[in-house]
């Protein structure tokens, strides 16, 4: 499985193929037509008191990191395992975020997640 990790505000491109959005806001001034999203996964995104917590009362990476691993196999576990089965169906699938740290983000952490699952 090719998990690739993209912005959604970057222009789409065929080379990206199985497009998932993985935030659980849809982007500010972002078009359906201009994300070109196949899937919108907002399960399993942060929870929205876990991603207030982390961009507005100054939670680190690591605290963040944990607590969102901590949803991904509780209360998100079953969309987890659906977007593994969804992906698991494309030669290539990109996950669209929106924040603007390429490194700490949660798609980052959520690829992790279904690589490890997958063995990849």
């Amino acid at each position: 499985m090719d998990l690739r990790l993209k912005r959604v505000y970057d222009d789409a491109s065929p080379d990206d193929g199985f497009r998932v959005l993985v935030d659980r806001l849809w982007p500010r001034g972002v078009s359906k037509e201009r994300a070109a999203v196949d899937l919108w996964a907002k399960d399993v995104a942060p929870s929205t008191e876990l991603r207030k917590r982390f961009h507005n009362e100054g939670m680190t990476w690591d605290a963040f990191a944990g607590a969102y691993r901590s949803e991904l196999a509780g209360p998100a576990a079953e969309a987890l395992a659906q977007l593994r089965i969804e992906a698991a169906r494309h030669p290539v699938t990109t996950l669209l975020y929106s924040v603007h740290d390429p490194e700490q983000n949660h798609a980052a952490l959520l690829r992790e997640e279904l690589e490890a699952a997958s063995g990849s």
